[in-house]
């Protein structure tokens, strides 16, 4: 039987840590690496058997989650956030994958599904929402970006098999959930693309407000999930807008 660890990165995480490492018993291993919690969720992960240890050297999401993995010593890792968890029925499917593990290792991409102010959300782009997240220990690493950072394969012919229970995600409980989400995430994306030369216009910021909501609420089906598909792509449209309106802040801060 081969061994699983799951990698967890948190910061005041209180309210989710639990749910999320109770969800991932069947693990091996649960690593937590926290960067400076003042809420108590060091101490909850360790009364859940997990192995803590906390770098307050906050770089972005991607480095710090390679950090978490480097900790890992299975031969399997699952890398999640705190605001996810693991069903059963997913949990099964991983464990049997894992059995049957045979020639050239694959990676998985789980299914994810968002929920939204209390309603899962199953358009706007937001579903299917694959995430590659279960690899061999050692055959991946996060691209080193401050957000939207992604997991990529050492190798590049690795297969990746899609499974099929969905990974629960409790990003939003609340609307200011998602502004603080939005505020910090354009705030990071803006500095990262200026300190690569990128520059922004208003216009190309308004642009991309308005092609954002048509694509998530038209082409993405936003309009079958009601009056919170409708926030949620507005939303969508909000968090292009803001990002590309921070870059050009920055830019016009720099010209001044």
């Amino acid at each position: 039987m081969v061994s699983l660890s799951v990698a967890v990165i948190t910061k005041n995480e209180a309210h989710n840590i639990a749910d999320c490492l109770s969800s991932v018993v069947f693990a091996d291993q649960v690593v937590v690496l926290d960067s400076g919690s003042t809420d108590g969720t060091t101490e909850i992960a360790r009364s859940l058997g997990a192995e803590v240890s906390i770098s307050s050297d906050w770089q972005g999401f991607g480095v710090q989650k390679n950090r978490a993995l480097d900790a890992a010593t299975s031969d399997w890792v699952l890398s999640l956030d705190a605001d996810e968890r693991v069903t059963p029925e997913l949990a099964r499917e991983i464990q049997a994958h894992l059995a049957q593990i045979s020639g050239q290792p694959p990676a998985f991409a789980l299914p994810r599904l968002t929920q939204f102010c209390g309603v899962w959300i199953r358009h706007c782009g937001w579903t299917p929402d694959y995430v590659l997240r279960l690899f061999q220990r050692g055959e991946a690493r996060f691209t080193e970006d401050l957000v939207h950072e992604k997991l990529q394969m050492i190798r590049a012919d690795t297969p990746v098999v899609r499974l099929k229970n969905p990974l629960l995600h409790y990003s939003y409980p609340t609307p200011e959930h998602y502004w603080r989400k939005l505020q910090r995430y354009s705030q990071d994306w803006a500095r990262q693309r200026y300190a690569r030369g990128e520059r922004a216009t208003i216009a190309r910021a308004a642009l991309s407000g308005l092609t954002a909501f048509v694509r998530s609420y038209v082409f993405q089906l936003g309009f079958l999930d009601g009056a919170m598909g409708f926030a949620v792509c507005t939303m969508q449209a909000q968090s292009a807008f803001g990002k590309y309106f921070e870059l050009y802040c920055l830019g016009r801060k720099h010209d001044a």
